[in-house]
């Protein structure tokens, strides 16, 4: 049976049915005493005590009443009309994944490597995402590229990821930029709705910003993530690898750790998320969870449905017991 939310109700004011109800029991009550004080006014008393002592008051003659007044509450609150949250599939958005492809992807703490486990992860987010969504790629390095732009056409997205390989250079700022372009471009093109769709990139890093060095820079990554909490697109960054990454570069070993603080930055300066992922699997379950919050929206549901089959159950248990109990229907 459905569950049975008693908020958000569309007609509240059929409520005002219960009071009929209310005065159906004071009406029952009152006839059950009458019936009481006229049996006791004109019955022979020494054969009516004869007569209780054999026979005992039934305590259930009531319960077919009750049952009979509990259904016609449930089903006004149905008539009511309760509504609950429910999930559903987008079908109007745009999400731009924006992967960074810089020289410190190549690093091995993430098996097989931290580029290898990008393309395999962002495949599988590619599959996730609700049919309906317009899905669009950039890449970034030492500048950024539009691969792919926003469409439902996920195989085109899927071979682009597979392209992706290490460049030198980390220009976060630029690939932010890049995807606020592509959506503004999207949606200006976009029907079915009002206004512009929603919009949200999600952003695939393993560390900080090099080009240019100052994140608050005109084309830096905290600037891009400013413009885009103006224009209403959320980031949901992901800081992919681990502090112990290395990078081999001209016989050179060099440290790449992750930059969780700046991304986690990107984040809430534009009104969005941050993720953190050590491994596969971890990238793995974060773009799951991305998924249900990026392809579904929750709206305001019917939700009479558990009211009325609850009512009818109680209905047809009062009518049941009527005719056990007291050999009729209940009045």
């Amino acid at each position: 049976m459905s569950s049975l939310p008693l908020t958000g109700f569309t007609a509240p004011w059929l409520f005002l049915y219960l009071l009929i109800v209310a005065v159906a029991v004071v009406v029952y009550i009152f006839i059950q005493r009458s019936r009481t004080r006229r049996v006791l006014r004109f019955a022979n008393m020494p054969l009516l005590e004869q007569v209780a002592e054999g026979r005992k008051p039934r305590r259930w003659r009531h319960l077919p009443a009750a049952l009979l007044v509990a259904a016609l509450a449930l089903l006004t609150t149905a008539m009511a009309g309760p509504t609950h949250d429910i999930r559903i599939p987008r079908n109007r958005a745009v999400v731009m994944l924006v992967i960074d492809v810089s020289e410190s992807m190549t690093a091995t703490d993430v098996e097989p490597s931290r580029i290898i486990a990008a393309r395999e992860a962002g495949k599988q987010f590619t599959d996730l995402l609700t049919p309906g969504i317009n899905l669009g790629l950039v890449k970034f390095s030492s500048g950024a590229t539009l691969l792919v732009a926003p469409t439902t056409d996920r195989e085109q997205v899927k071979q682009a990821i597979d392209r992706l390989v290490p460049e030198p250079r980390t220009a976060t700022g630029e690939g932010i930029f890049t995807a606020l372009q592509a959506i503004a471009t999207t949606g200006a093109v976009m029907g079915g709705g009002d206004g512009p769709p929603p919009a949200r990139i999600v952003l695939e890093s393993d560390g900080k910003e090099t080009v240019p060095p100052d994140l608050d820079a005109p084309r830096g990554a905290f600037t891009a993530a400013r413009a885009a909490k103006e224009q209403g697109v959320p980031i949901s960054t992901i800081s992919f690898g681990t502090k112990e990454g290395v990078v081999e570069i001209d016989g050179q070993s060099i440290p790449v750790p992750t930059d969780d603080e700046s991304l986690a930055e990107i984040a809430e300066l534009s009104g969005g998320q941050a993720f953190q992922a050590g491994s596969l699997d971890e990238l793995r379950r974060v773009y799951a969870t991305l998924d249900q919050q990026i392809g579904y929206q929750v709206v305001r549901g019917d939700a009479s449905a558990g009211w009325i089959a609850l009512g009818a159950l109680t209905l047809a248990l009062s009518v049941g017991a009527g005719i056990l109990l007291n050999r009729r229907l209940p009045s």
